[in-house]
Parts: structure tokens; C-alpha cells; sequence
């Protein structure tokens, strides 16, 4: 079996939870996996944004779920993929049937987007710095 390749565009690049009550999750994860976590601000009116760590490297991210998705849609997790180039990978999944979650926008570590594929399961593009 070969190696899982990250890093380079169209390779998977992060992972991300969103969940509803974010602090009994973080002590799941810490319980089932031994994953620590850094918690960081993001500014005014916005969650704080956690890291999962394992041997002090970030593996993957977390967030409080946004009040405003409806409280029928459970907490999840998304893949996000990278990409050499946000706007135009985010222009050629749509030219191929995907649909808009959230136009392509600058974040600290990037840029990125979401979208969903044409049987609806939502994925995210990223562009690290």
C-alpha cells in the first residue's frame, strides 16, 4: 500500500468539524486519539478556531458550529483539497456541474472555497500560503 500524499494541488489538504458544542467534542477527540489542541482568536464576532495536534503538528481544524445552520443539520466534518489556484479550480468545478456554498474568499493561511458536487456531498478548495 502506498504512502497518502498531501501537500500538492489536488491532494487531499485539511480537514475540518464543525460541531455543536464544541468543548464536549474537543475531550472526544483528546479521549479516543490523544490529540491535543491549540485554540486560537479569530476577531471580533467570530468563534475561536481550534487546531487538533498530534506530536505538536496540526492535523486538522475545528470550529462551533455558525447559529444560523438549522439545528436539524448534525455536527460534521469536511475534506478540503489543495489547490494551485482557488478562483480558477473553483470556476472549473462549477463548468462541471458543482454548486456554490461559499464563493472563493481570503482567509490568514490563504484562500479558499465550498462547494458541493453534483450528488450534493460538500467539499472545500484551499490554497495555503
Amino acid at each position: 500500500m502506498g504512502g497518502f500524499i498531501t501537500g500538492v494541488p489536488n491532494t487531499f489538504a485539511w480537514a475540518e468539524l464543525n460541531s455543536r458544542g464544541l468543548e464536549k467534542t474537543l475531550a472526544f477527540y483528546g479521549a479516543a486519539f490523544e490529540w491535543t489542541t491549540k485554540t486560537s482568536p479569530m476577531g471580533e464576532g467570530q468563534p475561536p478556531y481550534t487546531e487538533f495536534l498530534l506530536g505538536g503538528e496540526s492535523i486538522a481544524g475545528a470550529t462551533e458550529m455558525n447559529p444560523m445552520v438549522p439545528a436539524q443539520v448534525p455536527s460534521y466534518w469536511m475534506a478540503y483539497f489543495e489547490v494551485a489556484d482557488v478562483d480558477s479550480s473553483f470556476r472549473k468545478a462549477i463548468d462541471a456541474g458543482a454548486q456554490e456554498r461559499l464563493a472563493p474568499e481570503d482567509f490568514p493561511g490563504g484562500r479558499f472555497a465550498i462547494l458541493g458536487d453534483p450528488q450534493g456531498a460538500t467539499f472545500g478548495l484551499l490554497k495555503s500560503r
